[in-house]
């Protein structure tokens, strides 16, 4: 087991990565002090490792709370079931509760802790490659609402992440190709021979070989620490973490919450944000076309943009993304392969000759 960082003051935090972490006795108690703990997790989670999950929690363990699984149940009725069985149940400000899931229910459960009585602890237990590698780290959390994703929510981090590497081998392959869109991200933004060095090993890490994907999982959650300490609410350097983000996140307002899996829009959004810079004299031809080549043929990801989403649409919707400051797109975008900026002096019609670019961006 390998233990990582958060450095975050009195607010500091360890991530916990290996196999099999459930099995390893007392590992979380002192996370949990005499709280009584409440795990939230979905239907599809729960029969696969809510009981590992009891066990590792021991006398703490309390309840559960079931929820339906998928993007489309990341809103505040969800919320509202977590608020009703806590109150219900009079659980009381010292209560901890458990996140075991995916990056949804890492965000619905972390918002809920955030806004409970003001505030309560929780833990995350990340179960796809996606929140082990990102979105379990960090404290982002938050619900989605019919006008955008992502738009409700607050920053609250965890007592501790448990990345426990084993639980992949129960993904479906769909689940494990869209959570690399995220992996790749961290070697476009800041980090060229890790790209690199997943686009030569993709065989082996969709194989789920584990000795690459422990060196994946700990140089994302590394690179993730060490931004999330230097800029923990997203006032600048945090930000190249959204490269894809911005089209991405209008692609799945658009597309209705659930059609695409979050990994699977950002993918096509980092090849959108790819084509933009190229278009603006930043990014080569060839580096563009090898993000471009390692997402769709490397990891198997589409990447090309939704037909149904108009330019118009495009626009509506990032104008309204959480990104925007007085009135400004701020985009992520690529000088070249592992350096990144944030920019949001865009020439109008540049931007929308790569929102009409469909299957010819890039090229």
């Amino acid at each position: 087991m390998k233990i990582l960082n958060v450095d975050l003051g009195e607010r500091s935090y360890p991530i916990f990565i290996g196999s099999h972490l459930f099995e390893k006795e007392g590992l979380v108690s002192s996370f949990l002090e005499k709280s009584r703990a409440v795990v939230i997790t979905n239907s599809t989670v729960a029969p696969l490792y809510l009981e590992p999950v009891k066990r590792l929690l021991g006398d703490h363990y309390d309840s559960v709370v079931i929820l339906p699984d998928g993007e489309e149940h990341k809103n505040l009725d969800s919320v509202g079931l977590i608020y009703e069985h806590l109150m219900r149940g009079k659980y009381d400000r010292k209560t901890t509760l458990i996140a075991l899931g995916g990056g949804v229910i890492g965000d619905i459960a972390g918002f809920a802790a955030a806004t409970f009585q003001r505030g309560i602890r929780f833990i995350q237990i990340p179960t796809t490659l996606l929140s082990l590698v990102d979105s379990s780290v960090g404290g982002k959390t938050g619900v989605n609402h019919l006008l955008g994703k992502n738009m409700i929510g607050s920053f609250h981090q965890p007592q501790c992440v448990i990345a426990d590497i084993s639980v992949l081998e129960t993904l479906p392959k769909r689940e494990i190709r869209a959570g690399f869109a995220e992996v790749l991200k961290y070697g476009l933004i800041g980090d060229k021979e890790f790209f690199y060095w997943l686009s030569e090993n993709s065989e082996a890490l969709i194989g789920l070989e584990y000795e690459y994907l422990c060196k994946t999982v700990h140089v994302c959650c590394q690179a993730k620490a060490d931004i999330v300490s230097a800029d923990e609410k997203e006032l600048g350097h945090r930000a190249l973490l959204n490269l894809g983000h911005t089209f991405g996140h209008a692609i799945e307002t658009a597309s209705g919450y659930g059609k695409f899996l979050h990994g699977e829009a950002v993918a096509i959004g980092m090849v959108m944000a790819a084509d933009l810079s190229k278009r603006l004299g930043w990014l080569g031809s060839a580096e563009a076309e090898k993000i471009r080549y390692v997402l769709e043929i490397n990891f198997g990801l589409s990447v090309i943009p939704p037909a149904d989403v108009t330019e118009e649409r495009y626009i509506e919707l990032m104008s309204s993304d959480k990104k925007v400051e007085e009135g400004k797109i701020r985009f992520v975008l690529l000088k070249a392969i592992g350096n990144a900026v944030i920019e949001d002096q865009i020439d109008d019609q540049i931007l929308r000759k790569t929102l009409n670019g469909g299957e010819k961006l890039c090229l």
